[in-house]
């Protein structure tokens, strides 16, 4: 499983770019709302964690068609069907490759961004926080969407408009909590563990469902 978690995390940061791609499109996104809404600081202050956790969000999608794509590609994807191991297992060391590889980045990306944005200390940190506990879920989620898609041409749309939806709930919460963070009186606590509680949920549930989806698309 461990020598998997490295070829995986190796392949994620070399397929098309990997980290660099996602952390640039990332910049892209948040560096293009300033043109749009003007100069006004307080305004970007404001808006500004809602930006990057959507900005983080549109980032997650780029690659998730790529992670089960190669494997059937090289013949790895029929190897991992008939091994002894649980191919939940697998599923979940790829998950954690490629959160390593993509989800990671963005995590670390984000104080500077949050500076870019006028953001507080408090605000960024929040931010920061709840990206590092959040992303993993749209990753999760984003392996079920990939396993269905892997036997299709272009299935890079279809895992967006799959995942997408799933996904809105790990945004609002995750906002919510920066917004509580900042703005009292409300709790930043309640959000952030309903957050946590999201990616649990995933990261049981998202390994058994992109496995099923897996078999499905073999037979």
């Amino acid at each position: 499983m461990i020598a998997l978690l490295l070829r995986d995390l190796k392949l994620s940061v070399r397929a098309g770019g990997g980290a660099l791609i996602g952390v640039l499109f990332f910049t892209a996104v948040v560096a293009v709302v300033p043109f749009g809404v003007g100069p006004d600081l307080n305004l970007l202050s404001r808006i500004g964690p809602a930006i990057v956790w959507i900005g983080a969000l549109l980032s997650a999608l780029l690659g998730l068609d790529r992670m089960f794509q190669t494997d059937r590609e090289d013949g790895s994807l029929d190897l991992m069907l008939m091994q002894e191991h649980p191919l939940a297992l697998t599923v979940l060391m790829k998950c954690l490759a490629h959160w390593l590889g993509h989800g990671l980045p963005l995590v670390i990306a984000s104080p500077l961004l949050g500076l870019f944005m006028n953001m507080e200390e408090t605000a960024i940190g929040a931010t920061m926080a709840t990206l590092l506990v959040g992303t993993p879920a749209l990753t999760f989620i984003g392996a079920v969407g990939a396993a269905v898609a892997v036997a299709l041409p272009r299935g890079g749309l279809l895992v967006s408009i799959l995942v997408l939806p799933l996904a809105i709930p790990v945004l609002i919460f995750g906002v919510s909590a920066t917004y509580a963070a900042v703005e009292e009186p409300a709790p930043f606590l309640p959000p952030f563990l309903i957050l946590v509680a999201i990616t649990m949920f995933f990261a049981v549930l998202g390994p058994f469902g992109a496995a099923l989806a897996l078999r499905n698309a073999d037979d």
